[in-house]
C-alpha cells in the first residue's frame, strides 16, 4: 500500500507522476493496460509518471477515472499537475444540498421499521431513522454527543459491543471494511479512528457466540444465514441483521462522493416481526 498522505501536493510528491504511478500500482494495473483503457500509449504513461511529460487536465481526469481514484484524491491529482480542483466540497448543511438532504431523509424513513443510516467518510452519522435510534437504547449519553460515529458506537465497550452476540466476527468485518477504505482514501484521520477502535478490549467468546445460538431469539432453532449477520440483543430479544451499503452514482462533489447509505435488513423472520411490532 502506498504511504503517500492525503492531500499530497507537487512540493511533497514531485508532481503528478509519482501520484499516478502509486495509484496504478495500488490498482495492480500495468502501464500498457492503463494506456489501452485511456486510449493512450504505454510510452506516454511512462513519460507522465517520470515527469518527462505534463499531462493535460483531461488526461489527468481520464487516468483517474480508469484507476477508480476517489473524487477527493482527483482534486489532489489536478493540483499536483498544476490545475485547479474540479470537484467542490460543499458542506452538507449548505442550501445547495437541501434537495439531497430531504431525499436522504425520505430514503431512510422509507426503510422503517428496518434500521438505516447515512455516514460520511469518517463513519460519522449524518442521518438515521427510528430503527437505528432504537438500537442505541441504553448507550451512555457521552457516546451520543454529535457527531455520532457509527464504528465507535458499535465497538466501544460501553456502546453496542456488549450486546452484539457475535462481536468478534462483526468486529473483524468492520475493521476489514475500514482497512479497505484506508487503502482507497489514504486518510490519516481514518487511520487514527481505526487504531482507536481496534484497541478497544474484546471479551473472550461467550455462550452467545456459536453455531448453536444462531436464531432470532434465545429459543429459536438455528438459522442458515446468506451473509454474515450482526446479532444484537435488544430488551431480551436477539435480532439478526445483514448490512447493505450503497453510494451515489457518479458524484461531482467531494461531500456527496463520501456519503454511504447503510441499511440493516432482517436476517430472519423473528427479527422482522419484532421490528414491525416495536415501531408500529
Amino acid at each position: 500500500m502506498s504511504t503517500l498522505p492525503p492531500g499530497t501536493t507537487p512540493a511533497t510528491a514531485g508532481g503528478v507522476g509519482p501520484l499516478l504511478r502509486a495509484w496504478r500500482e495500488q490498482r495492480r494495473v500495468s502501464q500498457l493496460e492503463l494506456a489501452l483503457r485511456a486510449d493512450s500509449s504505454a510510452r506516454h504513461i511512462s513519460f507522465i509518471e517520470t515527469g518527462r511529460s505534463r499531462p493535460s487536465e483531461q488526461m489527468v481526469l481520464r487516468l483517474a477515472e480508469h484507476l477508480d481514484v476517489p473524487v477527493r484524491e482527483r482534486n489532489a491529482l489536478l493540483l499536483a499537475a498544476g490545475y485547479a480542483p474540479r470537484f467542490p466540497e460543499t458542506p452538507l448543511d449548505d442550501p445547495a444540498l437541501d434537495a439531497l438532504r430531504e431525499g436522504i431523509e425520505r430514503l431512510i424513513g422509507g426503510y422503517e421499521p428496518y434500521p438505516a443510516l447515512v455516514v460520511d467518510a469518517m463513519y460519522d452519522v449524518v442521518a438515521a431513522n427510528r430503527g437505528v435510534m432504537m438500537l442505541f437504547d441504553g448507550v451512555p449519553e457521552s457516546l451520543l454527543v454529535p457527531p455520532l460515529n457509527a464504528v465507535r458506537l458499535t465497538l466501544h465497550p460501553q456502546g453496542l459491543a456488549p450486546r452484539i452476540r457475535n462481536l468478534r466476527e462483526w468486529r473483524g468485518h468492520l475493521l476489514e471494511q475500514m482497512e479497505r477504505q484506508i487503502a482507497l482514501r489514504r486518510s490519516a484521520p481514518l487511520r487514527a479512528l481505526y487504531e482507536e477502535v481496534a484497541a478497544f478490549p474484546v471479551p473472550e467468546a461467550g455462550p452467545g457466540e456459536g453455531a448453536g445460538d444462531a436464531g432470532g431469539s434465545e429459543q429459536s432453532a438455528p438459522v442458515a444465514y446468506f451473509a454474515l449477520p450482526m446479532r444484537i440483543e435488544h430488551e431480551g430479544q436477539i435480532l439478526s441483521f445483514v448490512s447493505s451499503i450503497s453510494t451515489f452514482n457518479t458524484p461531482m462533489d467531494v461531500t456527496v462522493a463520501e456519503l454511504a447509505v447503510e441499511t440493516l435488513l432482517p436476517a430472519d423472520p423473528a427479527t422482522a416481526k419484532y421490528l414491525h411490532s416495536w415501531l408500529s
